[in-house]
């Protein structure tokens, strides 16, 4: 604690010196699993990354308490040291605990454990004016829930405290074919109801063939199975894994009884989207013509892990030309919603995830989602992962980003802010909960700093016109390959480093 407490003074100081000129300043955390670039500028920015140690798992209060640049895969190699996980795990190991915090994340054990920010005992935070507050659940919840889902915008989250579950090494996956999304939610449902089910969600690979993933924990595998890893370098990608046992379901008929189980290392589990990014690295290959197999994939695997592509992306440019959407809606709209997505966009696979988002902590309705704690609040959303290239110039792509914003809005669901966000202001705010959130800013005295809103929107027309005023450049990256090839210089010389950051450093788990 006196390296952690350390580090905070000099970031509170950092804070302060903004403070007395009322001068916004963005956070910088290192290397991200953000969908959006980060601009590091040595004249506005508070360095984090320092910030990246777990600093106890208490086996008594089933709680670990972490800074906030801690990776996931650090946070569960030391858990699971004792037996215990965080009751929601995102999907990629260099997802950080402040990140999930701060940028609202669910996983497969949402449906019942909702978002990853739900479950947090309390926070240490720098506030805008270089004081260190803690909050908690019962000590200034109206901080606590604030920061949640603020992206900074409140002030800056220093410390964690994450609840903990218990634990099993393997998950039994079972595999649940559905034609229609009628069927799928009504798998959904009645999966949820099962008390030992612990994770749910499900890839839609076309119109009419979803596959539904129900998992619940393990202690050993049985005789005669062989347990299936998805980390490694020659295991398969985990959605063309799943896609093996659609096509098998699909084959074998309607039999109400037919599923077929895996048995999968419960880090193999959680961390099973990293290689591929879910899919989405199967566009690289696309891209860069590249053939598409198990050999390739095994060759090209150091430039397959989310955290890798991520930097290419971003360095390359080339996000800007995908729809990259997270957003829940009300069960009862899926089916149209479905139907709706395969005549708009016809990208496949599509991910589904069931989330609750209602919170049952007292005193919770506070901040951007503060309806949450509202008991008229639908209590599950589902959400739909809509990733993928879609054709025309940057014009048309934020057209087809925002007709997805207002179908949604029209049935009546929400999007997840980690997504590309398109909205003019007012219709922002339309969505969330501006009059809590400001209530929590003014009280903290935050007004000074960017809102949630200045940090998650696409300002696309000034990007645009940065470009345009590059015309070498802006002519340059419309030559195929030559964006893909800068991207990928870019992750060939950071992989190593962001490799490293994944392994989970266990000797970090060690000293926890």
């Amino acid at each position: 604690m006196d390296a952690h407490n350390a580090i905070v003074a000099k970031v509170a100081e950092r804070v302060k010196h903004f403070h007395t000129t009322m001068k916004p300043f963005r956070i910088y955390h290192g290397s991200t699993n953000s969908t959006r670039p980060s601009h590091r500028r040595a004249d506005n920015t508070v360095d984090t990354s320092k910030l990246n140690k777990v600093l106890s798992v208490d086996t008594d209060k089933m709680t670990a308490t972490a800074e906030p640049n801690v990776p996931l895969g650090d946070l569960v190699a030391a858990t699971l040291k004792r037996g215990l996980l965080p009751p929601v795990v995102m999907e990629f190991p260099t997802i950080t605990v402040g990140g999930g915090f701060s940028g609202s994340s669910g996983e497969s054990s949402s449906f019942r454990h909702g978002a990853f920010e739900a479950n947090i005992e309390s926070i240490e935070i720098v506030l805008p004016d270089g004081t260190v507050e803690r909050a908690s659940r019962t000590e200034k919840p109206d901080l606590l829930w604030g920061a949640a889902s603020a992206f900074g915008t409140i002030g800056v989250v220093t410390l964690v405290e994450v609840r903990l579950r218990p634990a099993k090494p393997f998950v039994e996956l079972r595999y649940i074919h559905c034609k229609t999304p009628e069927d799928y939610v009504g798998v959904i449902h009645a999966e949820s109801a099962k008390e030992d089910v612990e994770f749910i969600d499900g890839i839609v690979y076309s119109r009419d063939s979803t596959i539904i993933c129900s998992g619940r924990f393990a202690d050993t595998v049985p005789s005669g199975k062989k347990p299936v890893g998805f980390t490694a370098r020659r295991d398969p990608w985990f959605y063309l894994h799943a896609q093996g046992r659609e096509k098998k379901l699909r084959g074998l008929g309607k039999a109400e009884d037919e599923q077929l189980t895996d048995f999968i290392p419960v880090t193999d589990y959680l961390f099973r989207y990293n290689r591929a990014g879910f899919w989405t690295a199967r566009y690289a290959f696309k891209y860069f013509l590249t053939p598409f197999n198990r050999v390739t994939r095994a060759a090209l695997d150091r430039f397959m892990h989310t955290s890798v592509m991520y930097h290419a992306m971003h360095k390359s440019g080339l996000h800007d030309y995908y729809v990259i959407q997270d957003v829940g809606v009300p069960y009862s709209k899926a089916p149209d919603f479905h139907r709706w997505l395969d005549d708009t966009y016809k990208l496949y696979p599509i991910w589904l995830c069931p989330l609750r988002i209602r919170r049952d902590a007292p005193d919770s309705g506070h901040g951007l989602h503060a309806e949450f704690a509202d008991p008229a609040t639908e209590e599950t959303l589902l959400n739909y992962g809509v990733w993928g290239p879609v054709p025309g110039d940057r014009k048309e792509i934020v057209r087809m980003n925002r007709l997805l914003e207002h179908k949604v809005r029209e049935c009546g669901g929400k999007k997840w802010l980690y997504s590309h966000a398109y909205y003019t202001e007012e219709e922002f705010w339309a969505h969330y909960d501006r009059p809590a959130y400001d209530a929590v800013r003014e009280r903290y005295g935050a007004g000074h700093l960017p809102s949630v809103f200045d940090k998650t929107r696409v300002d696309w027309e000034a990007e645009d016109a940065a470009l345009k005023a590059r015309p070498v450049k802006s002519r340059l990256w419309k030559i195929w390959p030559l964006a893909g090839l800068y991207g990928v210089y870019h992750a060939w010389t950071g992989a190593d480093y962001l490799l490293q950051k994944q392994k989970g450093e266990a000797a970090k788990g060690d000293k926890a």
